[in-house]
């Protein structure tokens, strides 16, 4: 009869505990990192857009916190997409180009055999989280290798729609050509199939922490829209009568992307897990030149300059950040990796060797400066087939100034950013023992990550360019 009345009795203790333990101990947060694709820093309102309209990224910002001098590890895609997978600088992984690449028929450099895959021994932040109980989904672009090294190899129990492909194939809409998502109904766009794999992958997880991974292809070739979004801002552009940005194509891909975003955030609401999930928007490089502009910053995706590798950056963490905040503090891909660990409380675990990112928490919590550091860049690679393309080069900003070096003929370039946003005036000659300092830092952080370098070509033919020039579409229906 004891026994009886016992045992029910321990079953309300073990509840009891149990509620308390979780009242005291909240599940960690949830974290969603959704990556545009060639997102130049001015393609939303909020970062200056007269024409482009983004409500739901806006809000995103308003409700938390905005960085204006935040940089893509690279000024192409594979790099930087690795490069936020690992915390790590593209040239420290040999993961320095777009893969597989596309060197030049004619260069005066022979690039480096660079890697392209990202190797599976290298820790993912998918693998970080996954460990420490996180539900892990990759739902989106890869283009970091073929099936041997998809997600579902690097820590993300979910692959959706990522292969070793840099675009959606044969476009945004269905049917696809892509092997890891199930075919969508004719017509379908791809941004909002994404969007709902996504929203089924929360709904699915809501219950335990998760970590979204949501890398849409958007807004990268071809340029493709929905017909009634491309005829409203074809309007808006007649209504406006002029504009910096003038492509409706892309303005309407902008728009499903900001939807998207928007979907997502009102499904958090939805479920009340909104208040515990962080979301964060970036982009992998700067936009593409002509189909977008990314003034006052200097031409675009693929060249050395500002518009290559400056890209929006929003971090909403619920409860920590200050609404509306906005930071100028210089920022770089690898820094999510570190900050997400620590927003999740896995920082307390050794960081993965040769981390070059920084935590960014003491900046959304507004209570502290980040060290003292430069940034670095380094593609030993050309781009002469897009406009403003680049040669192989170097670079690295300390303080306000930006150095770049050419490697095919090692002339320097160097601009003060804040007098000079848009990188026009070259104070090199003006400022030689600045020119001489960055260069020497340049050179010994290039030694410090084993960089690869270009080797000049003994079969190079003056006479010839070096890549001819190809036209690249603006926009299409």
């Amino acid at each position: 009869m004891t026994r009886n009345l016992l045992t029910p009795l321990l079953a309300v203790l073990a509840f009891w505990n149990a509620s308390n333990d979780a009242i005291a101990a909240p599940q960690s947060p949830n974290v969603i990192l959704i990556v545009a694709d060639d997102f130049g820093w001015t393609d939303l309102a909020c970062y200056g857009s007269d024409f482009y309209q983004s409500p739901n990224i806006d809000k995103l910002a308003r409700d938390g916190m905005r960085f204006t001098a935040n940089y893509s590890a690279c000024t192409v895609c594979s790099p930087t997409r690795a490069a936020l997978m690992t915390g790590k600088y593209p040239a420290r992984l040999h993961i320095t180009d777009w893969i597989p690449g596309q060197p030049p028929e004619n260069p005066k450099l022979i690039v480096p055999n660079f890697t392209k895959q990202l190797p599976l021994e290298e820790v993912t932040i998918a693998e970080r989280l996954k460990e420490a109980g996180y539900a892990t989904a990759s739902i989106g672009k890869w283009h970091l290798g073929g099936p041997d090294f998809y997600p579902d190899k690097n820590g993300f129990d979910i692959n959706i729609a990522g292969t070793h492909a840099p675009e959606p194939k044969p476009g945004y809409f269905a049917p696809y050509k892509i092997e890891t998502i199930k075919q969508g109904p004719i017509g379908e766009y791809i941004t909002d199939r994404l969007t709902n794999e996504a929203i089924k992958f929360i709904r699915k997880n809501q219950a335990r922490p998760f970590f979204l991974y949501l890398p849409h292809f958007a807004v990268h070739l071809p340029i493709q829209a929905k017909k009634n979004l491309i005829a409203r801002y074809e309007k808006r552009l007649r209504e406006l009568g002029g504009a910096n940005q003038t492509n409706a194509v892309y303005a309407a891909m902008i728009d499903s992307l900001d939807q998207s975003v928007g979907r997502i955030r009102n499904v958090l609401s939805e479920l009340r897990i909104a208040h515990n999930t962080i979301v964060i928007f970036t982009s992998d490089n700067g936009g593409r030149v002509p189909t977008t502009s990314n003034a006052p910053l200097r031409v675009g995706k693929g060249s050395a300059y500002e518009g290559g590798v400056r890209v929006p950056l929003i971090i909403d963490w619920p409860g920590v950040t200050k609404p509306g905040s906005v930071s100028d503090v210089p920022t770089i891909s690898m820094d999510l990796f570190p900050t997400i660990l620590a927003m999740t409380k896995q920082s307390s675990d050794p960081p993965p060797a040769n981390c070059d990112g920084v935590s960014l928490v003491s900046i959304l919590k507004q209570e502290g400066e980040l060290p003292e550091r430069a940034l670095y860049w380094h593609y030993p690679h050309y781009q002469h087939y897009q406009q403003g393309g680049a040669t192989p080069y170097s670079a690295i900003r300390r303080g306000d100034h930006r150095l770049i070096e050419y490697l095919d003929d090692s002339r320097v370039e160097l601009y003060n950013l804040r007098d000079d946003i848009g990188e026009e005036t070259d104070i090199a000659g003006a400022e030689p023992e600045l020119v001489k300092t960055l260069r020497e830092d340049l050179h010994a952080w290039r030694k410090s990550v084993g960089a690869q370098m270009p080797t000049k070509n003994p079969k190079y033919d003056p006479t010839r360019p070096e890549h001819p020039p190809k036209k690249q579409p603006v926009g299409s229906k």
